[in-house]
């Protein structure tokens, strides 16, 4: 039962120091030759950032607990 604690408080400590850090990310400056790339940013809305990286550790999550925790049922 310990392992599983320490398993949902390190998730928890994770989720909680990504979500408050506040390093500032450089971005490139638009050159001509990037305005006529093919390829063009696209800006994503807050929320849908928050919702995948949530799914994703979510998803992490319930691998770590099927693999590390869960125990099957003896026939």
């Amino acid at each position: 039962m310990s392992i599983q604690k320490t398993l949902w408080g390190s998730l928890t400590a994770l989720v909680l120091l990504t979500g408050t850090s506040n390093v500032a990310f450089a971005e490139m400056p638009a050159h001509s030759s990037e305005k006529t790339s093919q390829f063009q940013r696209i800006e994503q809305p807050l929320g849908l950032k928050v919702g995948v990286a949530i799914a994703g550790l979510a998803l992490i999550g319930v691998e770590l607990w099927w693999f590390l925790l869960y125990k099957s049922p003896e026939s």
